[in-house]
């Protein structure tokens, strides 16, 4: 049986709780979710809560700002790693056909 704990994108973590984990405050929780950076779930009632995958995107956050980098620059590297870890998978899928290709010829 998997439980949701199992499920590192199960909506799990109030801000409360992702703030101490993190020894961040809460207000950075709320801004990082206003410039669209790392932006959870929200409950039936509007409270935010997070996911282990996002509890692990804000740590990123947290050390890209360290190095000086501003939020809209961050969830540019964002966007971008998404695009390509999507051209990625792209390519290995046809990558994947073509060899299925070649093996049938």
């Amino acid at each position: 049986m998997r439980l949701p704990i199992d499920d590192e994108h199960a909506a799990l973590f109030t801000v409360g709780q992702v703030a101490r984990m993190l020894d961040v405050q809460q207000a950075f929780l709320r801004r990082i979710d206003d410039h669209q950076v790392v932006s959870p779930e929200r409950s039936s009632g509007g409270q935010r809560r997070y996911s282990r995958h996002e509890i692990g995107r804000i740590q990123e956050v947290v050390t890209l700002m360290g190095e000086g980098m501003t939020l809209p620059a961050i969830r540019r590297i964002f966007e971008l790693q998404h695009e390509l870890a999507e051209v990625t998978r792209e390519r290995d899928e046809l990558a994947r056909r073509l060899a299925a290709r070649g093996r049938d010829a």
